[in-house]
């Protein structure tokens, strides 16, 4: 970001997301996480869409997630650039919720289609009641305003069970599997039931 060239990688981790999720033979969702800078920029939206028109990939499997601290840097430039993406049929998910510190009002100011619970949370549960309380509200925000709560970091079965018992159904982390090498994602993207 400090040198300028993060808009260049931005585009660049796209278009290769993009180009693999369109070779799946399953309509898996890719999603892409975009920095401060890239999602306030100004010819982000025509960027995005070119690299759909570009890959054939349908706008409905990508998914751009974004920080709230993104947001904080220039937040009306960033919504409207989120709106106009969102217009082209892409999803946009906050990702790292509860790290930032005006959650609430960006929710309240953009349509997200999903919010990501930061690892912090999961890794946090059992610990104390006051991190359970925490966790149980998150989701229940996420609930209330219908739209949908992944949450992050889940590395045991313990912290699954209990996202699962919060009423959560989305789940990234270690406990279902580590990074892989593009060639094993052709693999893990056919083999799922709905592509989350």
């Amino acid at each position: 970001e400090e040198n300028g060239m993060i808009n260049e990688i931005d585009e660049w981790v796209i278009r290769q997301a993009c180009q693999i999720a369109s070779k799946w033979e399953s309509n898996a969702k890719v999603a892409v996480n975009i920095s401060a800078k890239a999602i306030c920029h100004a010819g982000v939206t025509d960027t995005v869409r070119n690299i759909i028109l570009e890959t054939g990939l349908s706008p409905s499997r990508l998914e751009l997630e974004v920080t709230e601290t993104a947001l904080i840097h220039d937040l009306n430039r960033a919504l409207h650039n989120l709106r106009q993406i969102k217009a082209l049929g892409i999803s946009i998910a906050m990702d790292d919720f509860g790290t930032g510190y005006s959650s609430l009002s960006l929710l309240n100011s953009f349509p997200f289609d999903r919010i990501k619970i930061d690892k912090s949370f999961i890794q946090a549960i059992g610990q104390t009641a006051r991190a359970d309380t925490i966790f149980r509200a998150v989701v229940g925000l996420g609930t209330a305003l219908q739209v949908p709560v992944l949450v992050e970091g889940v590395e045991t079965r313990e912290q699954l069970d209990f996202a699962k018992a919060q009423g959560c159904n989305e789940f990234q982390g270690y406990y279902f599997g580590r990074p892989v090498p593009e060639a094993e994602t052709y693999a893990i993207a056919s083999g799922r039931a709905q592509g989350n």
